[in-house]
């Protein structure tokens, strides 16, 4: 028996067919996520939705709550490392630094603590295990050492937040939130200056660890309770002066000298 002839174009239309399905199936895989998943039980617009509490001042967000708490902390451990700072740095630029920290934060703890009691959020007194971690490293370096883990610790931890504040900032919808985001900008980014000016910033380093410990996403919370009592003024975890330990007074604002670049000392040379 002869074998049949093929029909002229029928594998130029298959050809043609499977590649216009491709398409079809691959347009389809792009369009059907924006339809079908926008209003589903578990996307970020569902659990914002569902984590967002509502105050007189704007809705307040789980990030939101996170904030106010971060800015808490980050007094509680700051504090008294730019007062150890200018007790134990060796050159000027680094005990600047230490008075800026100082400053900055007892305005900002001032202005945390008030934004959390009009909204009734509770706020932590002690620091939180890796800060505390970061004071005992601090604690126990002396001389050039201090100066150089000091500058980089702290260097470090404002460059993690910075990223956080950017975010808050531009997603609040609660105005007290929303304020005191521009209060941490300005502050971070403050302390961000004075830490480089001291010198002592290894920027290698720094980029390595940013990008190896990438900010985590913060953790999403219920809202929490309303306090039971007015948290305490963030004070250093141990008193600098044993005889005199009461903290500057605060002020509503923190405007100092920039620090003078102080470039680190070098090790003398060898013959």
């Amino acid at each position: 028996m002869r074998p049949r002839p093929p029909v002229k174009g029928r594998g130029i239309f298959t050809g043609t067919g499977l590649i216009i399905t491709g398409l079809v199936a691959t347009l389809f895989a792009l369009v059907f996520p924006l339809w079908s998943y926008a209003d589903r039980a578990g996307t970020g617009v569902d659990v914002l939705n569902a984590q967002t509490m509502s105050t007189r001042y704007g809705p307040l967000s789980a990030l939101d709550r996170e904030f106010v708490t971060k800015v808490r902390l980050a007094g509680l451990w700051e504090l008294p490392a730019g007062q150890h700072a200018q007790q134990k740095g060796t050159t000027p630029a680094v005990r600047t630094a230490g008075q800026h920290l100082i400053e900055g934060h007892l305005f900002l703890d001032e202005r945390v603590r008030d934004v959390a009691a009009k909204l009734g959020l509770e706020l932590p007194n002690e620091p939180n295990d890796q800060q505390r971690q970061w004071l005992d490293v601090l604690n126990g370096a002396q001389g050039v050492d201090y100066d150089r883990q000091f500058a980089n610790i702290l260097r470090l931890a404002h460059g993690k937040v910075f990223s956080v504040v950017a975010e808050v900032r531009a997603s609040t919808r609660n105005s007290l939130v929303r304020a005191l985001a521009d209060d941490a900008n300005t502050t971070v980014l403050d302390h961000i200056k004075v830490l480089e000016a001291t010198g002592y910033v290894d920027f290698d380093a720094l980029a390595r660890d940013m990008a190896i410990g990438d900010t985590p996403p913060l953790t999403a919370s219920p809202p929490p309770p309303a306090p039971l009592a007015d948290p305490r003024p963030a004070v250093p975890v141990t008193p600098v002066n044993p005889v005199t330990p009461e903290s500057p007074s605060p002020s509503a604002s923190y405007p100092l000298p920039p620090a003078a670049a102080s470039p680190p000392p070098q090790a003398p040379e060898t013959s």
